[in-house]
């Protein structure tokens, strides 16, 4: 019982670290920092850059499964046609998982902060690596 308490409180938290310290995982935090900037810029085309330039791309929000990277980019640029109704945004990562060395699963919660409200919702994220880049496959938001 003392090993076991012992490895519960010596090692499970070098294994947290080990998570936290994962350069794939910060490099996908990164991509969604950026995001964030770029979208702050106004700028759609550089938050699209983290996405999966393929027609296998699939974004599903509230009026259903969108296809492509190309079809993503023009359902953005429809819905926030300018910088006011694209406000301020901010990411709250909920939770990160390494599925496999290639694959990464991220939960989070975004916020649009705008003149006139200040709507939220949240999103899971599959990641993928191609071509040694990691990008967004698979984006639910609600």
């Amino acid at each position: 019982m003392r090993r076991l308490a012992f490895f519960v409180f010596f090692f499970l938290p070098l294994f947290s670290l080990e998570a936290q310290s994962d350069p794939d995982i910060a490099a996908v935090k990164s991509i969604l920092q950026r995001q964030s900037a770029d979208w702050n810029r106004g700028d759609i085309n550089a938050f699209m850059e983290g996405y999966w330039k393929s027609e296998e791309l699939q974004f599903v929000g509230s009026s259903g499964p969108t296809y492509g990277w190309q079809n993503t980019l023009e359902n953005y640029k429809r819905r926030y046609p300018d910088r006011a109704a694209m406000g301020q945004l901010t990411f709250d990562i909920l939770r990160v998982r390494k599925l496999t060395d290639a694959v990464i699963l991220l939960t989070g919660k975004f916020t649009l902060q705008r003149k006139n409200d200040q709507p939220t919702g949240f999103f899971t994220l599959v990641w993928k690596k191609i071509n040694d880049e990691w990008v967004i496959v698979s984006d639910h938001t609600s």
